[in-house]
């Protein structure tokens, strides 16, 4: 220990710098490595075009179809969300450059709010730059140490994330059930507000929570409820509002926090909306909301015009559930195992890293763009490629990836 102290010492501080990054390196270098070689390392591929059912990829001759973006109502390049956002662009500018309370509040960003809480069908809304922030700025903010907030175990990343910044009691129940939430709630009682919290639908898995039940379990034992509606909002529901107007319970959600990002145009931005009140205090203590930047006009505008064509028609929205339905019916048909029910995520489960990752290459290779999924992002031993369905794809584009699926799980062995 004393040799190398005196070695530290002797040696001067750029060396000394040099030998710690050197260490660094070597740390790094090993677990990379170890990612390698369980078969779970995430490549990107480059587009060249915009977001749509049709891509074109760096490197790859000709078209491409795009079965695993979250463009659902297919959004993201129709052309008067465009015009909306270089509209913005033009009358607002590139970004205020400061945060919300500073100077970064414009007109724009109010109206879109107010849009969103309409929508909603709730009494206000606040923008963050995603969801992610908003997940991460509502837990600390509205929960303390005399609370609770009872949590799906497949929740997302950004909701668990904000619920550990909170200083609430947290307990976790199992997937989708009942059971073992009510046991949570009774043993929760002793804390001053109960919060419960989960996806509305599962993005690993296309399931979806059964809100009537966890609406009726809160009410039974004083609790409020909190739903992510990030892969519900614009196409779950009659009108797109998502699962609690699926299954009827849009009276009995108290918090609702959504996204910008998929399919209310595909760009960037989050938000929660609900009572109020906790807005308000989200505005005064939300730590992403207070130390962010405003989301760019061009970025509201695009949104915004997206929320008003949905508004505006909501034909789009069964029209992806009659191709949903196709999808997942071909592919069962084929032998293929789905997961979820209904919903345009389609996860095709494969079991193994390596097999969904050779898989997802090949289907590459015959013009369908999709990705395998593999631990940490789903649990080891639960490998899947995540198929997602859009507005605009065709019955044919929809066909033609089955096909694909069928010689590639063949080739595999996948399929027999």
């Amino acid at each position: 220990m004393w040799v190398s102290s005196v070695w530290r010492t002797t040696l001067s501080p750029g060396r000394r710098a040099q030998s710690a990054l050197a260490q660094l390196r070597g740390i790094l270098e090993g677990e990379l490595e170890e990612i390698r070689g369980a078969g779970t390392w995430k490549s990107e591929r480059v587009i060249t075009s915009p977001q749509g059912p049709s891509i074109r990829v760096d490197g790859i001759s000709g078209g491409i179809l795009n079965f695993c973006a979250n463009n659902y109502l297919g959004l993201s390049s129709h052309p008067e969300v465009i015009q909306a956002g270089v509209q913005a662009l033009g009358e607002f500018g590139a970004g205020l450059s400061s945060t919300r309370f500073i100077c970064g509040t414009q007109s724009i960003h109010k109206k879109l709010e107010a849009k969103l809480a309409l929508f909603h069908r709730r009494e206000d809304a606040i923008l963050y730059p995603s969801c992610f922030d908003a997940n991460a700025g509502l837990f600390e903010a509205l929960l303390t140490p005399e609370d609770a907030v009872l949590s799906d175990e497949l929740n997302h990343a950004s909701i668990i994330d904000g619920i550990r910044l909170c200083k609430a009691h947290k307990y976790r129940y199992r997937h989708l059930d009942m059971a073992d939430l009510e046991a949570k709630l009774k043993e929760a009682q002793k804390h001053r507000l109960r919060l419960v919290a989960t996806d509305g639908a599962f993005s690993m898995d296309g399931d979806i929570a059964p809100l009537r039940e966890i609406c009726r379990l809160a009410a039974q034992y004083g609790a409020l409820v909190f739903v992510d509606e990030c892969h519900a909002t614009g196409f779950l529901g009659p009108t797109g509002r998502g699962t609690d107007e699926l299954l009827g319970v849009m009276d009995q959600v108290t918090i609702i926090n959504s996204t910008l990002g998929k399919a209310l145009g595909g760009a960037s931005g989050g938000y929660t909306t609900g009572p109020e009140p906790l807005i308000s205090l989200l505005r005064q203590r939300s730590r992403p909301y207070l130390f962010s930047n405003s989301p760019p006009p061009a970025v509201v505008g695009c949104a915004s015009k997206a929320l008003d064509l949905l508004m505006e028609n909501s034909t789009i929205v069964q029209s992806m559930a009659a191709k949903t339905r196709r999808f997942r019916s071909k592919m069962e048909a084929a032998g293929f195992t789905i997961s979820g029910v209904d919903h345009p995520i389609c996860p095709v489960m494969l079991g193994d890293a390596r097999l969904s990752s050779q898989m997802a290459d090949d289907m590459l290779k015959k013009g369908i763009f999709v990705i395998g999924f593999s631990y940490p992002v789903v649990p080891k031993g639960k490998a899947r490629i995540r198929v997602q369905i859009s507005a605009v794809h065709s019955e044919e584009d929809i066909d033609r990836c089955v096909e694909a699926f069928v010689e590639v799980g063949r080739l595999h062995g996948a399929l027999p």
